[in-house]
Formats: C-alpha cells, structure tokens, sequence
C-alpha cells in the first residue's frame, strides 16, 4: 500500500467512495482521520454549497481528502474553480471522460487528478491524456455501474497500466482478505463506499442503516433501461418500490426527448437529478421504501453499526494476516 498512500498523502491507501448524501463533511472527515481517504461526494451540489461543505470538512480534519466532482454537471469548471480556491490536492473525476479542458484545469491548479476506468482501453487512453491515479471499479458496486465485474476488470487492467499510475481497486469488496489479493495484483489501493454506510460517523437515517445491516447481497439489484436512446447508466440499489417510480421516470424523459421539449444533454441531467432527489429521500428523509437505497453487493457483509477506525482497523488487520500466510 506504500504507493497508495504516498499518493493520497494518507496512513493507509483506502479510499472513501464518493455517495451522494452520505459522503459529507463528517463520514468524510472520519476517515481521513482514522488513517484513511474520504472523498466528498458533490454530486448535484452547487458551487456554493461544495464551498461550504470544504470549508466545514476542513474544520473536523487536518488530514488529507478529496473531492468528487460529476463530469456532466453542468458548472463543472465553477467546482473545480472552487476545490482550487481551497487547494484541494486530490480531484475524483466520475462519470464518462474529462470534458475539454477540464482536466488542465484541475491539474493546473496543482491538484492530482483521479478518474474511473471501466475498461482497459478508457485506462490507456486516461493515462495519456495525463490521470494521475484510476479506479477501477467493477459492477458489484452501489451506485452507478458499468456492465463488467471487479474481479475481471483488475485481472484486466492491473497487469497492463499499474506500473504507470496508481490504481485503486472498487467494488464488491467486504474484507481485508479481498484488499491483500488486488494488493497482490498490483493495485495501490482499494475504494469502499457501501462499508462505510452504516459507520457510526454517517449522517445516514436510521432506517437506512437498518436496511442495509438486514439486507443480502442478492438484495442489491441493478436498474433496468427501458429506452435504448436513454443513455441511462444502471444504478446498483436494494429492491424496493423506487425501481417502479425509475422506470415511470424514464418513460416520462423519454417522451420529452420524443417530443423535442429537451436535449439529450438535459435528459440526462434530469435522470441524475431523479437520483439525487430519491437517494435523498432515502438516506436524509428515512423513506427506504420509495427513495433509492443505493448500495453495493457487499452489502451483505455489513452487519452492525461501528465506528470508521474499527472498519479500517479490521480491514488491514485481515488484509495483513492474509499477506502474513502467504509469505510463510
């Protein structure tokens, strides 16, 4: 992990996954503090709204953290302006290539920059076009995903781009054990999100958690798309009634889009505008049943309420006895 860590300027290389709603100043600020990476996720926020939440992480940790910023927003270069402004030195872009320009602009404000690779050849191309770290995150993810699992994917990628950049490894991943083998592999590090949900630090509702620490992870399903011009990413989520109100949501865009009253660019918005406001209901409001529960098929592996330092505690003390035994 001595790469990782070098890298994110942190005790131990695991990254915080960037949740919407969950991912805020003080899951964040717990674990940078517990020797870890948090990443705040901005999601739909405003350039003012990601100000303040810098400035309030700030004041619960003098570690290092990060920023994930959407490549679709639509005032991508004001968030980026924003996170200069506080010298955020590590940007997570999400969401689908750098758009032009965006990526000399967080690089030229000194930042290091993290983008998402789903396949080999977005890796390569990343890397040079000028990345300074990856992600590769598989399907069993909670949110949004792409269609190859973790497993294949760093099977994939590590041997081929890992002696360039640091790569971290996301998706699926429960226990220490699993970290030691991507270690193994090559990788810098790990990204966790759904692991951290139910951490005694998250703001999550009470209800969430408890649908988390009740759920399998044949609980965590994916979104279907319905509209093959609705370039609609699936969204990994617990099953509940909020699949049903997707789809409704979806037909309803697809019909703007039919009836010329929006862009493409502006359905799209609207689909993760439709995310945000139903992982809100979920994660702020309680409302597990008609919000969107997003979470990760370790899910299953989450089973009570902790601290984030006993998480990681236990974490490396499984990733380290797995590297022990293998060595002897």
């Amino acid at each position: 992990m001595a790469r990782g860590c070098e890298f994110l300027g942190s005790e131990v290389a695991i990254l915080g996954g960037a949740m919407s709603w969950v991912s805020e100043r003080n899951l964040v600020a717990a674990i940078s503090n517990a020797g870890g990476f948090g990443v705040i996720a901005c999601g739909a926020m405003t350039p003012e709204l990601l100000d303040k939440e810098i400035a309030a992480t700030r004041t619960l940790t003098d570690k290092p953290f990060g920023v994930n910023l959407i490549t679709m927003h639509p005032q991508l270069f004001e968030l980026i302006e924003v996170c200069a402004k506080h010298r955020v030195g590590h940007v997570v872009l999400a969401g689908g290539l750098p758009p032009a320009g965006s990526l000399d602009a967080i690089k030229g404000n000194g930042a290091k920059l993290i983008c998402f690779a789903p396949a080999l050849s977005l890796a390569k191309k990343l890397i040079r076009s000028g990345v300074d770290a990856l992600v590769v995150e598989g399907m069993e993810a909670g949110g949004h995903i792409g269609p190859v699992s973790t497993s294949v994917l760093a099977q994939e990628i590590l041997p081929e781009v890992a002696s360039q950049v640091p790569v971290f490894v996301a998706g699926g991943i429960g226990r220490g054990e699993l970290i030691a083998g991507y270690l193994d592999m090559g990788a810098a590090g790990v990204q966790l999100g759904t692991r951290f949900v139910c951490a005694t630090e998250s703001i999550a509702h009470a209800n969430f958690k408890k649908a988390f620490i009740r759920a399998s992870a044949r609980d965590a399903v994916a979104s279907v798309q319905i509209d093959p011009r609705l370039p609609v990413i699936p969204v990994r989520a617990l099953k509940n009634a909020s699949s049903e109100l997707f789809t409704a949501k979806q037909r309803e865009v697809a019909q703007l889009l039919d009836d010329g009253k929006v862009e493409m660019m502006e359905a799209q918005l609207q689909i993760e505008h439709y995310w945000a406001g139903a992982l809100r209901r979920a994660v702020i409001d309680g409302d597990v049943e008609h919000g969107s529960v997003m979470a990760g098929q370790s899910v299953g592996m989450v089973n009570k309420e902790e601290p984030v330092a006993d998480i990681i505690a236990m974490l490396m003390g499984e990733a380290a006895h797995a590297l022990e035994k293998r060595a002897v």
